[in-house]
């Protein structure tokens, strides 16, 4: 594949662009918040921090560097099949959001009684809420418009090569690998990972559209 400069237009800066960043910072971290509690009432996580927790059994280092490094390697592929879809969002997502679950995590344990996140009426309290924040998080870095982490467009570039089966479907069956993957590796999964693999999609599908009016 030869380089195309025009290719790299992602990252130049849109229209409204300060409030397109402002809106990817602020979703990626509350997909950092939400992650963290996802992590700590132990109910399951997103597919793609599901396989990193499974990676993260198998390397000495922390859950945030492990989730870099797994997106480095779909970020070869991106940048192999489809470097357009690099923008400002990859980079926020891909080298932070993992740093910022690490810190709120180590944030609850410094603030919160220990054992706090133990018992069975808080873990199930902090369900719907934990996964509520990262859901939007994860809503506003997509509808800012400035570039998708690698995990997240990989399915964009298989769906475009790949006609015989609709987008929806290709990215249920990306999470379920991912799913797999973290399971056989001895990830988190719950859930939260089963919901997410399956509803991710259409959810922040639909919070996209809401979220929408911010930056028109």
């Amino acid at each position: 594949m030869s380089f195309n400069p025009k290719r790299l237009r992602c990252f130049e800066r849109p229209p409204k662009f300060k409030k397109r960043m402002i809106m990817m910072l602020c979703g990626v971290v509350s997909q950092g918040l939400g992650l963290s509690l996802l992590r700590a009432i132990n109910l399951g996580t997103d597919p793609c921090s599901c396989l990193t927790q499974g990676v993260n059994n198998y390397l000495p280092f922390s859950f945030g560097t492990c989730q870099l490094l797994c997106h480095l390697v779909t970020f070869m592929f991106v940048i192999r099949y489809d470097i357009s879809k690099i923008g400002f969002g990859t980079i926020g997502n891909m080298f932070f959001l993992g740093y910022i679950s690490d810190f709120f995590k180590w944030l609850w344990a410094l603030i919160l009684p220990a054992g706090f996140f133990d018992g069975t009426v808080a873990r199930y309290a902090l369900l719907i809420p934990s996964l509520a924040v990262f859901l939007l998080g994860a809503a506003a870095y997509m509808c800012a418009g400035l570039g998708s982490s690698p995990y997240d467009a990989l399915p964009f570039i298989i769906s475009s090569r790949v006609k015989r089966f609709s987008f929806k479907t290709l990215r249920v069956l990306w999470d379920v690998a991912f799913m797999a993957g973290g399971l056989v590796l001895g990830g988190d999964v719950g859930i939260v990972t089963i919901a997410v693999a399956f509803f991710l999609g259409p959810i922040i599908t639909w919070v996209q559209k809401k979220m929408e009016v911010l930056i028109s």
